[in-house]
Protein backbone atom coordinates (compact mmCIF):
# COMPACT_ATOMS: atom_id res chain seq x y z
CA UNK A 1 0.00 0.00 0.00
CA UNK A 2 1.55 3.33 -1.02
CA UNK A 3 1.93 6.31 1.30
CA UNK A 4 -1.12 8.21 0.04
CA UNK A 5 -3.44 5.27 0.61
CA UNK A 6 -1.96 4.64 4.04
CA UNK A 7 -2.70 8.25 4.92
CA UNK A 8 -6.26 7.88 3.66
CA UNK A 9 -6.78 4.71 5.72
CA UNK A 10 -5.42 6.48 8.79
CA UNK A 11 -7.74 9.42 8.18
CA UNK A 12 -10.71 7.07 7.97
CA UNK A 13 -9.76 5.64 11.34
CA UNK A 14 -9.55 9.16 12.75
CA UNK A 15 -13.08 9.93 11.56
CA UNK A 16 -14.42 6.76 13.19
CA UNK A 17 -12.63 7.33 16.48
CA UNK A 18 -13.29 11.06 16.58
CA UNK A 19 -16.95 10.41 17.36
CA UNK A 20 -15.88 9.67 20.93
CA UNK A 21 -13.95 12.92 21.17
CA UNK A 22 -16.64 15.41 20.23
CA UNK A 23 -18.51 16.59 17.17
CA UNK A 24 -16.18 19.52 16.39
CA UNK A 25 -13.17 17.23 16.07
CA UNK A 26 -15.21 14.74 14.08
CA UNK A 27 -16.33 17.41 11.64
CA UNK A 28 -12.77 18.68 11.16
CA UNK A 29 -11.55 15.13 10.58
CA UNK A 30 -14.27 14.67 7.94
CA UNK A 31 -13.24 17.91 6.22
CA UNK A 32 -9.59 16.80 6.20
CA UNK A 33 -10.57 13.40 4.82
CA UNK A 34 -12.65 14.97 2.05
CA UNK A 35 -9.72 17.17 1.01
CA UNK A 36 -7.32 14.25 1.08
CA UNK A 37 -9.66 12.13 -1.05
CA UNK A 38 -10.16 14.99 -3.53
CA UNK A 39 -6.40 15.52 -3.80
CA UNK A 40 -5.91 11.80 -4.43
CA UNK A 41 -8.50 11.77 -7.20
CA UNK A 42 -6.93 14.81 -8.87
CA UNK A 43 -3.48 13.22 -8.64
CA UNK A 44 -4.52 9.72 -9.75
CA UNK A 45 -7.05 10.43 -12.51
CA UNK A 46 -6.87 12.43 -15.71
CA UNK A 47 -9.37 13.88 -18.13
CA UNK A 48 -9.62 12.11 -21.46
CA UNK A 49 -12.07 12.76 -24.24
CA UNK A 50 -15.45 13.81 -22.83
CA UNK A 51 -14.72 12.14 -19.47
CA UNK A 52 -13.51 14.94 -17.22
CA UNK A 53 -12.03 14.65 -13.72
CA UNK A 54 -14.34 17.49 -12.69
CA UNK A 55 -17.26 15.08 -12.86
CA UNK A 56 -16.05 13.48 -9.63
CA UNK A 57 -14.17 16.36 -8.00
CA UNK A 58 -16.66 19.21 -8.40
CA UNK A 59 -19.91 18.31 -6.65
CA UNK A 60 -22.72 20.58 -5.55
CA UNK A 61 -24.00 21.40 -2.08
CA UNK A 62 -26.67 18.70 -2.14
CA UNK A 63 -24.20 15.92 -2.90
CA UNK A 64 -21.71 17.20 -0.33
CA UNK A 65 -24.35 17.17 2.41
CA UNK A 66 -25.65 13.72 1.45
CA UNK A 67 -22.13 12.29 1.27
CA UNK A 68 -21.37 13.70 4.72
CA UNK A 69 -24.57 12.19 6.12
CA UNK A 70 -23.67 8.84 4.59
CA UNK A 71 -20.19 8.93 6.14
CA UNK A 72 -21.72 9.81 9.52
CA UNK A 73 -24.23 6.98 9.17
CA UNK A 74 -27.12 9.32 9.87
CA UNK A 75 -29.99 10.57 7.70
CA UNK A 76 -29.86 14.13 6.45
CA UNK A 77 -31.53 16.64 8.76
CA UNK A 78 -35.19 16.88 7.57
CA UNK A 79 -35.16 20.68 7.40
CA UNK A 80 -31.96 20.64 5.37
CA UNK A 81 -33.30 17.89 3.12
CA UNK A 82 -36.43 19.94 2.43
CA UNK A 83 -34.33 22.97 1.51
CA UNK A 84 -32.25 20.94 -0.93
CA UNK A 85 -35.36 19.37 -2.47
CA UNK A 86 -36.93 22.79 -3.02
CA UNK A 87 -33.72 24.06 -4.62
CA UNK A 88 -33.48 21.04 -6.93
CA UNK A 89 -37.15 21.30 -7.89
CA UNK A 90 -36.44 24.80 -9.20
CA UNK A 91 -33.90 23.35 -11.63
CA UNK A 92 -36.42 21.06 -13.36
CA UNK A 93 -36.99 22.12 -16.96
CA UNK A 94 -40.54 21.26 -17.88
CA UNK A 95 -41.45 20.46 -21.51
CA UNK A 96 -41.18 23.67 -23.50
CA UNK A 97 -44.24 22.75 -25.59
CA UNK A 98 -46.24 21.12 -22.79
CA UNK A 99 -45.83 17.67 -24.36
CA UNK A 100 -44.79 15.13 -21.74
CA UNK A 101 -44.98 11.82 -23.61
CA UNK A 102 -43.13 10.61 -26.67
CA UNK A 103 -42.76 7.13 -28.15
CA UNK A 104 -42.60 4.25 -25.66
CA UNK A 105 -40.72 2.05 -28.16
CA UNK A 106 -37.89 4.56 -28.26
CA UNK A 107 -38.20 4.86 -24.50
CA UNK A 108 -37.61 1.13 -24.11
CA UNK A 109 -34.45 1.35 -26.21
CA UNK A 110 -33.19 4.21 -24.06
CA UNK A 111 -34.00 2.33 -20.84
CA UNK A 112 -32.11 -0.74 -22.00
CA UNK A 113 -29.01 1.14 -23.12
CA UNK A 114 -26.26 1.87 -20.64
CA UNK A 115 -23.92 3.41 -23.19
CA UNK A 116 -22.56 6.92 -23.00
CA UNK A 117 -20.32 9.52 -21.36
CA UNK A 118 -17.15 7.42 -21.43
CA UNK A 119 -13.85 8.73 -22.78
CA UNK A 120 -14.33 6.75 -26.00
CA UNK A 121 -17.70 8.38 -26.77
CA UNK A 122 -18.06 11.45 -28.92
CA UNK A 123 -19.45 14.58 -27.30
CA UNK A 124 -22.42 14.53 -29.70
CA UNK A 125 -23.19 10.82 -29.09
CA UNK A 126 -26.63 9.95 -27.73
CA UNK A 127 -26.57 8.48 -24.21
CA UNK A 128 -28.63 5.62 -22.88
CA UNK A 129 -30.73 5.79 -19.73
CA UNK A 130 -29.36 2.59 -18.13
CA UNK A 131 -32.69 2.22 -16.30
CA UNK A 132 -32.55 -1.59 -16.15
CA UNK A 133 -29.40 -1.31 -14.08
CA UNK A 134 -31.56 -0.28 -11.10
CA UNK A 135 -35.19 -1.14 -11.95
CA UNK A 136 -37.41 -3.88 -13.25
CA UNK A 137 -39.49 -2.36 -16.03
CA UNK A 138 -41.25 -5.18 -17.86
CA UNK A 139 -42.15 -8.75 -16.92
CA UNK A 140 -40.14 -10.07 -19.88
CA UNK A 141 -36.90 -8.72 -18.44
CA UNK A 142 -35.18 -11.45 -16.42
CA UNK A 143 -32.08 -9.49 -15.44
CA UNK A 144 -32.37 -6.11 -13.74
CA UNK A 145 -31.04 -4.17 -10.79
CA UNK A 146 -32.84 -3.82 -7.48
CA UNK A 147 -31.33 -0.59 -6.15
CA UNK A 148 -34.51 1.13 -7.27
CA UNK A 149 -38.11 -0.11 -6.99
CA UNK A 150 -39.81 -2.14 -9.69
CA UNK A 151 -41.46 0.10 -12.30
CA UNK A 152 -43.55 -2.67 -13.81
CA UNK A 153 -47.17 -1.47 -14.06
CA UNK A 154 -45.97 2.01 -13.09
CA UNK A 155 -48.81 3.86 -14.79
CA UNK A 156 -51.41 1.13 -14.27
CA UNK A 157 -50.92 1.01 -10.48
CA UNK A 158 -51.33 4.78 -10.36
CA UNK A 159 -54.55 4.71 -12.36
CA UNK A 160 -53.16 6.47 -15.41
CA UNK A 161 -55.41 5.33 -18.24
CA UNK A 162 -55.20 8.61 -20.15
CA UNK A 163 -51.92 10.50 -19.55
CA UNK A 164 -53.39 13.64 -21.15
CA UNK A 165 -56.27 13.86 -18.67
CA UNK A 166 -56.44 16.36 -15.82
CA UNK A 167 -56.65 13.48 -13.33
CA UNK A 168 -53.29 12.13 -14.49
CA UNK A 169 -51.52 15.50 -14.40
CA UNK A 170 -50.02 15.19 -10.87
CA UNK A 171 -48.47 11.78 -11.65
CA UNK A 172 -47.29 12.92 -15.08
CA UNK A 173 -45.58 15.99 -13.67
CA UNK A 174 -44.07 14.08 -10.75
CA UNK A 175 -42.66 11.43 -13.10
CA UNK A 176 -41.11 14.05 -15.36
CA UNK A 177 -39.57 15.85 -12.39
CA UNK A 178 -38.27 12.60 -10.92
CA UNK A 179 -36.51 11.63 -14.15
CA UNK A 180 -35.17 15.14 -14.70
CA UNK A 181 -33.85 15.68 -11.17
CA UNK A 182 -34.62 12.95 -8.64
CA UNK A 183 -33.22 15.04 -5.79
CA UNK A 184 -36.19 17.38 -6.14
CA UNK A 185 -38.24 14.72 -4.33
CA UNK A 186 -35.59 12.92 -2.28
CA UNK A 187 -32.51 14.98 -1.49
CA UNK A 188 -30.22 11.99 -1.14
CA UNK A 189 -31.72 9.83 -3.85
CA UNK A 190 -29.28 7.49 -5.61
CA UNK A 191 -31.13 7.99 -8.88
CA UNK A 192 -29.16 9.94 -11.52
CA UNK A 193 -30.34 13.49 -12.22
CA UNK A 194 -30.69 12.57 -15.87
CA UNK A 195 -32.02 15.83 -17.29
CA UNK A 196 -30.37 18.19 -14.82
CA UNK A 197 -26.90 16.75 -15.44
CA UNK A 198 -27.39 16.61 -19.21
CA UNK A 199 -27.26 12.82 -19.39
CA UNK A 200 -30.52 12.74 -21.34
CA UNK A 201 -32.16 15.24 -23.66
CA UNK A 202 -35.69 16.55 -23.23
CA UNK A 203 -36.81 14.34 -26.13
CA UNK A 204 -35.31 11.25 -24.48
CA UNK A 205 -37.10 12.05 -21.23
CA UNK A 206 -40.36 12.25 -23.20
CA UNK A 207 -39.76 8.75 -24.57
CA UNK A 208 -39.03 7.36 -21.08
CA UNK A 209 -42.21 9.03 -19.85
CA UNK A 210 -44.16 7.18 -22.54
CA UNK A 211 -42.56 3.89 -21.53
CA UNK A 212 -43.77 4.40 -17.95
CA UNK A 213 -47.18 5.96 -18.56
CA UNK A 214 -48.52 5.00 -21.99
CA UNK A 215 -51.25 2.33 -21.49
CA UNK A 216 -49.94 0.60 -24.63
CA UNK A 217 -46.42 0.27 -23.25
CA UNK A 218 -45.31 -3.21 -22.12
CA UNK A 219 -44.76 -1.63 -18.70
CA UNK A 220 -48.52 -1.33 -18.23
CA UNK A 221 -49.63 -4.56 -19.89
Amino acid sequence: MNTRYKRLAAAVAVVVLAGCAGSAQQQQAAVDLDKMAADMVKASFRSQGIAKVERVTEIDETLKACNAADVAGKPLDPALAKRFEEANLKTVKWPSDGKYLGDWKQGENIAQSGRGMTWTDKAEAVNGGNCYNCHQISKEEISFGTIGPSLYHYGKIRGVTDPSSAAAKPIVEYTWGKIWNAKAYNACSNMPRSGHMGNLTQEQVRHLMALLLDPNSPVNK
